[in-house]
């Protein structure tokens, strides 16, 4: 059967002894179908003996792979969709961490799962991201991507913070907390999820807000459409800061605006054929597991 994927590029968790065996394995298993193969210039040089193989910058991958298989966990898939997303390229992961709700293909089967995908074999998901900026005396000071979420918290400080939210320009509320998650249906079962948040489907079209330990019992997640825009001004005196992903992150002053809108970017996720979010929900989060004695 024929394969709409030609040039693949493999992308692996950096200084990680279990990456570079399965690096090599599903790059000459590739290279056997006929396929050209690029491995990613930081994975090449930590895992060594890639020499057989192009090695390629971001940029490179982003203007000639059809596909990226990432191995690693859902920190490696994040940080490989946040430099891939502008070239469009669809990623698929094989799970060398340890959940992977992002990274679903067993290390044990990958090239077979992988066999399936290139065969045609799968199913496409595309997964929205959120574009942030800080406004600064209403000047953009920082701009980046998020796909899981976005964190002000309270950064150094041994106290709470205080910020004002505003939802589309109406005011909702002033809290006093260590800080809020805005998060995406993708990033529902990460951070957010230890916070209490909800756990959003991935066809939902909805950004969730949850506080990170609020001093008023009142203050609960809030699940609001992806349409909306959300803004979190941060209330003097103190100073805060605001992380990506987990990725990235900025040092916020008071007065600082974090603006967050749905991108006009989305990420595509191949998954095999057969694939389900609540099998893999019931797989990770031990749901219907016998309790232990």
């Amino acid at each position: 059967m024929s394969t709409p994927f030609r040039t693949l590029a493999l992308i692996g968790k950096y200084q990680s002894p279990d990456v570079a065996e399965s690096v090599l394995s599903i790059a000459r298993f590739l290279r056997d179908r006929g396929l050209a193969v690029l491995i990613e210039q930081g994975t090449a040089s930590s895992i060594g003996g890639a020499h057989d193989f192009p090695v390629a910058s971001y940029e490179h991958i982003g203007a000639s792979a059809d596909l990226a298989v990432v191995i690693g966990g859902d920190g490696t898939m994040l940080h490989t969709a946040r430099r891939l997303i502008e070239h469009g390229v669809p990623l698929v992961g094989v799970n060398l961490g340890r959940l992977g709700f992002l990274t679903d293909i067993a290390r044990s089967s990958a090239t077979e799962r992988l066999a399936e995908i290139l065969d045609g074999a799968f199913t496409a998901e595309d997964r929205f991201m959120l574009d942030v900026e800080v406004l600064r005396g209403g000047a953009r000071v920082f701009h980046t991507l998020a796909l899981n979420d976005v964190v002000v918290n309270k950064g150094e400080l041994g106290r709470m913070i205080e910020f004002e939210l505003s939802i589309d320009e109406e005011f909702v509320y002033t809290q006093r907390s260590d800080g809020m998650i805005v998060s995406t249906p993708t990033g529902s079962t990460a951070y957010a999820l230890s916070a209490n948040g909800p756990i959003l489907h991935p066809s939902v079209g909805g950004i969730a807000l949850v506080p990170l330990c609020p001093h008023a019992l009142t203050a609960r997640p809030i699940t609001l459409p992806d349409s909306c825009r959300i803004d979190i001004v941060l209330l003097p005196p103190h100073d805060a800061r605001v992380h990506f992903d987990g990725q990235t992150r900025f040092d916020l002053r008071a007065g600082d605006c974090v603006r967050m809108t749905r991108s006009s970017r989305s990420l595509r996720l191949l998954h095999p054929e057969g694939y389900s979010y609540f099998a893999m929900l019931r797989q990770k989060l031990h749901w219907s597991a016998a309790p232990r004695v």
